[in-house]
């Protein structure tokens, strides 16, 4: 089973990261990687196998308060460093996570993306692909992120970074576990609780087909029609 993690506050991101998928570590996966985002763009870093290997290649110089994270179990694509997440956009303005399994990703593939070169076998890529395809057409990037999500068949629960909007961790689920974690100048994401317990034990459960904006002072969910809930 995969797992994710999130962090935007204050504090560097990177421990937090690393010690939230750490405690996912019972879930089982075959790789491992985190994204962290700061003044000077989205960094990111990942590796086959163990946290431990992961803890090996991130650069402790990069300092940012916000990141996300990952632990993968393949169903698309061999274990490897490419296709481990997070997984970036041609441009590397995207980066995104993803649990779940899109079950029309091929199609979606053929038709709207048939001139973009992919580098994984997964089907997250797609997903990052198709957003960052949106917004090159003129779309905002949550209404990008909401059209993306309307053509998805299958199930996902979703973290994502936008480089130039180093405030907002953009999420959304369906059919897969994801929470958000509540804390005083921070919040917090995580597939299971167990993973941010050490940060936050404030937690909102989201439900299917919602987007949520998270930024370290709020948190504002949305329908897949923008609507906000409360």
């Amino acid at each position: 089973m995969c797992g994710i993690v999130g962090y935007i506050g204050t504090k560097d991101s990177k421990e937090i990261l690393l010690k939230g998928l750490e405690k996912l570590e019972y879930r089982g996966y075959d790789s491992a990687g985190i994204a962290v985002m700061n003044g000077n763009g989205v960094h990111v870093f990942k590796e086959k196998g163990r946290i431990a290997n992961l803890r090996t290649s991130v650069d402790t110089e990069v300092l940012a308060n916000t990141g996300i994270g990952h632990t993968r179990w393949a169903t698309h694509g061999v274990p490897s460093r490419v296709n481990a997440h997070p997984h970036q956009s041609t441009s590397s303005r995207f980066t995104l996570v993803h649990n779940g399994v899109i079950e029309n990703y091929d199609l979606l593939k053929r038709e709207y993306l048939k001139d973009v070169s992919l580098i994984s076998d997964t089907d997250t890529e797609v997903i990052v692909e198709l957003l960052e395809l949106f917004v090159g057409e003129g779309l905002k990037v949550e209404e990008a992120f909401r059209k993306t999500l309307t053509l998805l068949k299958g199930s996902y629960a979703l973290a994502l970074l936008d480089d130039q909007n180093n405030e907002t961790i953009f999420v959304a689920k369906n059919k897969s576990p994801l929470l958000i974690g509540l804390g005083e100048g921070f919040n917090v994401v995580a597939s299971d609780a167990m993973a941010m317990i050490q940060v936050t034990n404030q937690f909102v459960e989201l439900t299917d087909k919602e987007i949520v904006i998270v930024q370290k002072d709020s948190v504002t969910i949305k329908n897949l029609s923008g609507e906000t809930i409360s």
